[in-house]
């Protein structure tokens, strides 16, 4: 049973030890400021802290406009 996946599974070398960074790095919120609108029910996060009131303003006339 050479070929068998059970056994494969349970060696450890066949196991990642390491994940790359740009792995762990996908849809992280690190380095990010979490940037509140709707009252709470949303929350985006921006890379640039400077950017959030422009983000905001942006997303009031975003739902304005689609009303």
């Amino acid at each position: 049973m050479n070929g068998d996946k059970f056994d494969k599974r349970r060696i450890l070398m066949n196991s990642q030890r390491v994940i790359p960074d740009a792995k762990l790095l996908a849809g992280s919120t690190k380095d990010k400021f979490p940037v509140v609108l709707d009252g709470g029910k949303t929350i985006i996060f921006i890379s640039d802290k400077t950017k959030e009131q422009e983000t905001i303003l942006r997303y009031k006339y975003r739902s304005y406009i689609k009303t």
